[in-house]
Order: structure tokens, then sequence, then C-alpha cells
């Protein structure tokens, strides 16, 4: 409180909310009051923020990862924290040295972490620490978030050592196959940046064989000779940990190149390569490639190949085929199938080093260079009845064609022209004989004459500009005479589906059915063993002329014959299948019409019954007493769809009889059973 008994407030005071008790005084006595006064002290920004030390010493590790921090600076504002005013915000001002003016090194604006930058990752700059031993940043700290001209800030420097990174990857390592050495052999060695490491060596493809071993001073060995051809790249992995297991340094994939060394002759693919050339082709045709492997590295003169012919058989003069060091047979001049069916060589294929012979076989193949002929052009006419059989000979045809016979260019094809319908073939083995033959039954009626050209062909196109002429194509004539033929039905299967309740005279099918000469025909029925069915002579409909009955005869058989008016014996016949449809027509029956009972044992009587009609319009039963009332003296207890239990449920005898006699009466939809008492049973469907 000052002299005059006010407090002295600043913003420096730590509290923000004051509570004051307020009275009127008279001759020292309260003459009103106490009035409370609360004062809310409102914080101004009048205090710039500090960091807690003027000057940060840190260390960064060489090759460590960008966004990483390794530092941290730490700032204060005595203002108000739930106010702007000592919301901080850091930045990085410079850097010394800063030779590319690129900043290496950032600062969390938040929390004041420093760390590299995606520019400066220590990684990628491969800075040399010797070279660049140390920076000095510059950092501040602003209040208001940083946001404002008016904000406050303080500054100080952090003094940065790069720390030089002994944990580097001395890959990758190449070495040569069979190396002749004295084993174990080193051949790299890391260190960690901890001098305590315990280091350890595993192969990251997971293979059973692994020829690699790590000391104790981080130097890897090689226990044994390496074979390209059988791994050409291992992929090594070392750790180095503390004694509690925990990674000091991340791990190091070290990759081992194994060099190769020509210790593989080459090898023919197979054991004798055989090529195909069609003869008359131009010099320069290209025959094939000679498939040759060497196992060597691909793209290394270990693997460069040269190929030359050793000897050829039979031998011509001058050369007849070349072979380039791809391994590409070509053809020196033009080849005849009649001076040499094929050639033998021998094929040298060398690389620095080593060399093999392959064995190669080419076979001069006919071009189809002759087109076939026939003996004749015309085969005159021939007369066929129409009821000639198919598989009929009409003729036989002959044909040659001058190109090797054991090729395909001597293959004969027939094709037949003028036949739309293909009511004709020819049957051939492809050796030029062809028997032209029926191939559909023949109809005077539907055509009396046919021109047929035939065209021999070879299955293998004819060599360029050659053309099939006159001579490779033949004709026949063919007449085809009329024969009186039996009617024909329009269908071959009839089927008739109908109710067993079709009334009198109802229509069950009509049977159509031609003369191919156009003869009047009439058509009769037989095979009703029923008689239930008739049929009209001259338009061929199937009628009932009796009450039909699927109880009796479910399916059954008749046969139609269509005939000639004028000549009966020229006739056909059709089979009518008839299958009869199930109606309701059939009332339930009792199986036992009656039984027994013992009236002083009375047990229960089992009521059986059965329906003529099939499902649906048969079982499952219902049994009731008649007229759906219930006896004082007798239940019913369904057993299933078909049966049910009748049973005295009291004493109904008021005798000493043995037994009484029950009588069951069935009179349409329900049954009447007599014992002592009348009791009627309904026996409904359901």
């Amino acid at each position: 409180m000052d002299g005059e008994g006010k407090e002295d407030i600043s913003v420096d005071t730590p509290y923000i909310l004051m509570c004051l008790q307020v009275e009127a005084l008279e001759n020292d006595e309260v003459v009103e009051g106490p009035v409370y006064v609360t004062i809310n002290v409102l914080d101004i920004n009048n205090n710039a923020p500090s960091f807690n030390q003027s000057s940060y010493i840190a260390m960064v590790q060489e090759n460590s990862r960008a966004g990483l921090p390794f530092t941290r600076v730490f700032a204060s504002d005595l203002d108000d924290p739930q106010t702007p005013n000592a919301q901080l915000k850091y930045s990085l001002v410079s850097q010394i040295p800063n030779k590319k003016n690129v900043l290496l090194f950032q600062i969390n604006p938040k929390t004041g972490e420093i760390s590299t930058s995606d520019e400066g990752d220590m990684r990628r700059r491969n800075v040399d620490p010797l070279e660049d031993p140390d920076f000095t940043l510059l950092v501040r700290v602003q209040d208001l978030g940083g946001d404002s001209p008016t904000a406050l800030s303080g500054n100080a420097r952090v003094h940065i050592v790069v720390k030089q990174n002994l944990w580097n990857n001395p890959g990758p390592i190449t070495i040569k196959e069979n190396q002749k050495e004295q084993y174990p052999l080193v051949i790299a060695k890391v260190q960690s940046n901890d001098p305590d490491a315990v280091y350890t060596l595993v192969q990251k493809e997971k293979e059973l064989k692994f020829p690699f071993q790590i000391k104790g001073n981080g130097e890897i060995v090689l226990t044994e000779e390496l074979d390209r051809e059988e791994k050409d790249m291992y992929i090594l992995v070392v750790f180095a940990k503390d004694n509690h297991d925990r990674d000091v340094d991340p791990p190091m994939e070290i990759h081992i190149l194994v060099e190769d060394v020509n210790d593989n002759a080459p090898e023919c693919e197979q054991e004798e390569s055989v090529f195909e050339v069609q003869e008359d082709e131009i010099v320069g045709t290209s025959i094939g490639d000679l498939m040759v492997s060497d196992a060597d590295e691909e793209g290394t003169l270990n693997s460069q190949l040269t190929y030359t012919i050793v000897s050829q058989s039979p031998v011509t003069t001058p050369g007849t085929f070349l072979i380039d060091d791809t391994g590409k047979i070509q053809s020196l001049r033009m080849l005849q199938r009649k001076e040499h069916q094929a050639y033998d060589l021998i094929i040298r294929v060398s690389d620095s080093e080593f060399s093999t012979e392959c064995k190669v076989v080419i076979n001069v193949i006919d071009v189809n260079n002759e087109t076939p002929q026939f003996e004749k052009n015309n085969y005159g006419s021939v007369t066929l009845a129409e009821d000639s059989p198919v598989g009929h000979t009409l003729v036989t045809i002959k044909a040659t064609d001058a190109d090797d016979p054991d090729s395909g260019s001597s293959l004969i094809e027939f094709h037949i022209s003028g036949d739309e319908d293909e009511v004709f073939t020819v049957e051939t083995d492809g050796k030029g004989v062809g028997h032209l033959v029926v191939a559909k039954p023949l109809d005077f009626e539907a055509s009396q004459t046919y021109k047929l050209q035939i065209d021999a062909r070879n299955p293998e196109p004819l060599m360029k500009g050659l053309e099939y002429g006159e001579e490779s194509t033949a004709f026949v004539f063919v007449d085809v005479t009329d024969v009186d033929e039996v009617p024909e039905f329009s269908l071959d299967v009839l089927d008739v589906t109908v109710p067993e309740n079709a009334t009198k005279g109802s229509v069950l099918l009509t049977v159509e059915a031609k003369d191919p000469e156009g003869q009047e025909i009439r058509f009769k029925l037989d095979g009703d063993s029923k008689g239930w069915l008739e049929m009209d002579a001259n338009t061929g409909q199937i009628r009932t002329k009796d009450k039909l009955d699927r109880e009796t005869l479910e399916t059954f058989e008749v046969t139609v014959t269509a005939f000639e008016k004028d000549h009966p014996e020229k006739s056909s016949e059709r089979v009518v299948h008839v299958r009869l449809l199930d109606v309701n027509d059939n009332v339930p029956k009792l199986i036992e019409n009656q039984d027994f009972i013992c009236m002083n044992n009375p047990k229960p009587v089992t009521i059986k019954a059965q329906d003529a009609d099939s499902e649906p319009f048969s079982q499952p039963f219902t049994f009731t007493f008649a007229h759906g009332k219930k006896s004082p003296n007798w239940d019913l207890r369904k057993v299933d769809g078909t049966q049910t239990f009748v049973k005295c449920h009291r004493d109904v005898s008021g005798a000493d009889c043995k037994f009484a006699h029950a009588k069951i009466n069935i009179n349409f939809s329900f049954t009447a059973i007599f014992v002592k008492f009348v009791i009627f049973i309904f026996l409904v469907k359901i």
C-alpha cells in the first residue's frame, strides 16, 4: 500500500483478480457497508520473452536424418500465459557459415526443437566435418505468436558441432568368383559410432548358404569361394547394438557383387536342332536361329559367342549356308528339294576360352508349285432314283499332283459347287481318288437335276504367282427320277396330353400328312384297346368317343396310318403317345369296413382310407364325426394322412359281453361306425 492506502498494481504482480471490502466510518464506527469490490487486472504486453540461456551448445551426428531433433531451446514470457501476450514463436535468423546461402537447419516454431532441414540432410550433403566443424545459429523468440509488428522478441545463439559419422557403408563390394585365397578372407570393415558396440551379421535373403561372418572389431570375412552362376549377389545386414541388445546405429545393408570369370563353356540347347526351309526361297532367306547358352555373365566377353560352320553334308560348292555371331542361319543360294532333301551341319560355338559343337539338320520342304489335274474334266451324266440310299456312290473321280508325294503340297481335297443343299459329297483319302456319294435323301419334287462342279485343291497355299486352272476342275451331271413315295407326316413325334374328364367328342389332335406326288390320302387309327378314341379318316382328327379314366390307364399309345386313297398299300405310320391328366373324380374310401371292439377292454380301432386319385386330389385325409359334433364317448386321434384312431374314452359297455360287433358303412364322403352306440365319422379331403 502507498502512503495514501492504495495498493501499487503492476503487470508483474501474480494477481489478476482482487476483491476489496469497503465500509463507511463515522467516528470509527461503520455507518454503511460493507460493500465488496472486485478488481480485474488486465494484462498488457509489457514483457519481452527471454531464453533460459543466452547461448546453447549442441552436437549433431554426420549423416543424421532430416527432421530428427537433436537439441532444443526454451524461452518464457512473464505476461499472462492465457493471452496472446505470452504466445511464443521460435524462428531461425541466421546460420554461420552459410557458403551456399542455404539454411541447413530448421527450428520448430512451437517447441523450439532444432533439426537438420531437407536441404541440409547430412546424409545427402555428405558434409566433411573437418571442413565445416561447427555452425552458429542465431535464433529468435517472439510473443503475440510472431504475427504482429509490435511483437516483442528475444535472441540466443546455438553453437552446433558436427560429429563425424563412423558408421559408413563399405559397399558395394565386388568379389571374383572361384577366387583362390586363404579363407576366411577379410573383405570389408565397419565401425560403429559407439566404441562398445556389439556387431552381428545376417543375410537378408534368408537362404541356406551364407559364407560370411563378422568379427568383434567389425571386420567382415568371406569363408569360402563364391560361384556367380550359383548366386551373383548377396545382401548382408550388419547390426550394431549395446549390451542391452538396443541399436546404437541403424541397421546397415551391404551389397556383395560376385564378379564373373570365364568358367563355363557354351551349351547347345538341343542335342540336334532341326530347321525347315522351302525350296526356291531367295538368297539370304533366314532359316532359323541356333539356340546356344553360356552360363557366364550376360553382356560380358565371357559370354560373347562366335559361330563357325565346321562341316556340311552333303558337300556343295560354293557354300550353301551362312551363320552370323547371333546364331542366325541364312541360305546362300536357292535350294531345290529334288537336289537334296536335307543338309547336316556341324557348327562350332566359342567364347573367349571354351568351345562346343552343335548338330544342325536343315530340311528342304516342297513348295506347292504344281496344281492338281483331273484325269478328265467331264464325267458325264448320272441318273438316280429319288429313293437312292444315303452313301450311294455316283461316280469315282481321279486327280494327280506332281508335287512331292511326301509333302502337304501333293494332298488333294475335292470341293463341290452347284449343290446349295449339300445333297452330295466327295469321300477321299487325300491321295487323288474321290467317290461322289449321296449325302442326304434325294427329293424329285424339290430338284430333278444337278450340275456339280468339283474343284481339286491343295490344303497348302500355292506358290506365289501360281493359280488353279481348268485342269483342276471337273463336272458331273445328275438326273433324279421320280418314285411313287408313301405319304409323309408333318411331325415325327406325336404327343397328346388331355384331362381325363374330357367330354365325348373332344378333339385331341389333328394329324397332318401329305403325299409327295399329291395323291389324296386317308387316315386310320389302331391300337385303342379301351375303345376311347376315334379318328376322322378324311381330316385326321382324333376325338374321344367314350369317357376317359386315368385310374384305369394313365398312358397309352395308338398307331395312326396315312395311306393313299387309290393305293392303300402306299402308307406310313406314326405312334401317338397319349397321357391322361388326373382330376378329382373319386371320393375317399375305407380300406376295411368292419372291426371288433371288446366292450370290457375297449382298445382303439385304426380306420384307414384311400383315394384312387393322385396328389393333390388324394391324401392327406381329415377324419371327423358326422355333422362336426364331438362324441361324449368316442375320440378321433390322427395317426397320419391316411389313418386315424377311434378310441372309447369312458365305460360304454353297461354289459358283460366279451365283444361287440362294429360295422362301418361308407356313403360318399362320410363313414358310419356302429357299435353299442351309433357314431358317425366324416372322411373328407384336405
